[in-house]
């Protein structure tokens, strides 16, 4: 089980991977963005959105840092990206029981933005706003998602 500190960007997380990877001298970085992964015909995203990240990682010393933009065409479910509030915890958990539980228990009195789903990036993947206002994000395959992406570049 892993939780990371997620970080969401208004278009600029590119940028934003770049210094981090620098000030933290990691050399382990992995990025995709939404072109690299198929889109579905029937929802096609704008051009200016594909060349967005959908899903990136940083690894330094024994930690890791997610981040992500969050697209034009999203943020009518998201809310608009403000600096300070950028950040979610996500929590990557292969036991999907277990999964379900922690979104159910941080659910209550909160509201969810999406039930735990079937995803073409995770076969479980949800996100929720607790009752205090922090934003979380549910994956039970995130690292297995973006190595298989990557590998399929190369």
């Amino acid at each position: 089980m892993s939780v990371i500190a997620y970080l969401n960007f208004d278009g600029n997380a590119t940028q934003a991977i770049d210094f981090y990877s620098r000030a933290f001298e990691s050399n382990n970085v992995k990025k995709v963005m939404f072109k690299d992964f198929p889109q579905d015909p029937n929802y096609p995203l704008p051009e200016d959105e594909l060349n967005m990240i959908m899903e990136s990682s940083l690894e330094f010393a024994s930690g890791k840092i997610m981040m992500s933009d969050t697209l034009p065409s999203m943020k009518q479910m998201t809310g608009e990206v403000i600096k300070g509030n950028n950040m979610l915890i996500s929590i990557i958990i292969d036991d999907k029981q277990l999964l379900e539980k922690y979104f159910t228990n941080l659910s209550v009195e909160g509201y969810v933005i999406m039930p735990l789903s079937n995803m073409p990036w995770s076969s479980c993947f949800g996100m929720l706003v607790d009752k205090f206002g922090i934003t979380w994000k549910f994956n039970s395959d995130a690292d297995k998602f973006l190595d298989s992406v990557i590998m399929s570049k190369s």
